[in-house]
């Protein structure tokens, strides 16, 4: 694909909020994208929808929806939490509309889209979300999905410094250290099901650079 027909198909993607219309669609992406021991079913999303319509976003690509991005607002309280623990397991019921950090809970691209910077653009619609809220920055416990590939071979910590380093690619972990995200630190055990990943986590910040004092 030329980088011309690339920049076509970049224009057509529309990035919009979730609506209830979109539910069932939006449970079989992200059962396409994670499989269904850790994706959201549509029970999920319809409490996510219902609770921080904002904060729930998609991509759509010629009628189909091909990418989304789940979050809400929390006071983030450090990195010794688990994903069950910060996401209400997938209700956000926790959701604080007076806290001043977004938490990005999820986000899919699907397969057979990709390479059209679907994640980089529900990334930068994040960022709209925080600066539209005013926001102190956003959180993400990031998968770090080919961690099991070296795990024999290296510690995760040093597998998270490999991969900042740019010396191991990771498909997650790179393309949230080249958007502007900050390692934390590292969480175990974050998602217990997460067997790719071997239970891990990188907990990362994004600063708002427009924030303003609350």
């Amino acid at each position: 694909m030329t980088n011309k027909n690339v920049t076509d198909l970049e224009k057509q993607l529309i990035i919009r909020n979730i609506t209830p219309d979109d539910l069932d669609e939006i449970a079989a992406l992200s059962n396409k994208c994670f499989g269904p021991d850790i994706s959201f079913k549509r029970k999920h999303f319809v409490s996510q929808l219902k609770t921080f319509p904002e904060g729930q976003i998609c991509i759509e690509y010629e009628g189909k929806i091909v990418g989304n991005a789940s979050s809400l607002i929390i006071n983030y309280c450090g990195d010794n939490h688990s994903y069950k623990e910060v996401s209400d397991g997938g209700f956000i019921r926790n959701h604080n509309p007076d806290g001043i950090n977004l938490y990005g809970i999820e986000v899919g691209v699907d397969p057979a889209y990709r390479g059209m910077k679907i994640g980089q653009r529900l990334y930068e619609a994040r960022r709209n979300i925080c600066r539209m809220f005013n926001l102190k920055s956003i959180i993400i416990g990031g998968r770090i999905p080919f961690y099991h590939k070296h795990a024999d071979q290296l510690s995760a910590e040093e597998y998270v410094r490999k991969v900042i380093n740019g010396d191991i690619y990771d498909p997650v972990l790179t393309f949230q250290s080249k958007n502007g995200f900050v390692l934390h630190s590292i969480i175990p055990d974050y998602l217990p099901d997460d067997h790719e990943s071997m239970k891990y986590a990188t907990s990362m910040e994004w600063q708002n650079p427009d924030f303003a004092t609350k």
